[in-house]
């Protein structure tokens, strides 16, 4: 056996652990969708002076909010080891920076178009419909990880959409 062939080997038996841990589990992936609907609120609220609607989903939804912060917490701690805080924050400040972003591409009519969504979401009665809302009204979530390694059976359907995906908040 060659040293090079040997040293891709040890290099790749040491990357596999890392790569296993930056991926995304499916109560993350959960998290994450509800994480991507309550900035895509935030936004709207303070952009179109809905206060009073997003003050409603916060505090229907206060358990599962603060549950989907926690899990998405935990995910960095395990995907970022000591640069876990500094990760959590940027993806935050990044998320409702793309949400902004998809505001002003929407121009007049975001309001117009978000006013949907808070009807939507305040009829939801959990975290795991939240997250399914959130996938079927397409709001933007640029986080991207692939899905980890599923221990379920291979004929279980994958209901959620690819990671990497990334969606805008456009009419619907």
């Amino acid at each position: 056996m060659s040293v090079r062939l040997l040293l891709a080997g040890v290099a790749l038996a040491l990357a596999g652990p890392a790569v296993a841990q930056s991926c995304i589990q499916g109560s993350e992936r959960t998290a994450f969708e509800v994480r991507a609907l309550q900035s895509q609120l935030m936004v709207a609220a303070l952009t179109c002076q809905r206060d009073g609607d997003y003050n409603a989903f916060v505090r229907k939804f206060q358990g599962e909010l603060g549950g989907a912060y926690n899990t998405i917490r935990t995910h960095f701690r395990r995907t970022a080891g000591g640069g876990h805080q500094r990760a959590l924050d940027g993806f935050i400040t990044h998320l409702a920076n793309e949400h902004s972003q998809d505001g002003i591409r929407q121009g007049s009519r975001f309001c117009q178009n978000i006013g949907p969504l808070f009807q939507a979401a305040l009829a939801q009665s959990n975290a795991s419909a939240l997250a399914d809302m959130s996938i079927e009204r397409n709001v933007l979530n640029p986080f991207a990880a692939p899905a980890c390694a599923d221990r379920a059976p291979a004929s279980a359907p994958n209901r959620r959409r690819p990671a990497a995906r990334t969606r805008t908040a456009a009419a619907r």
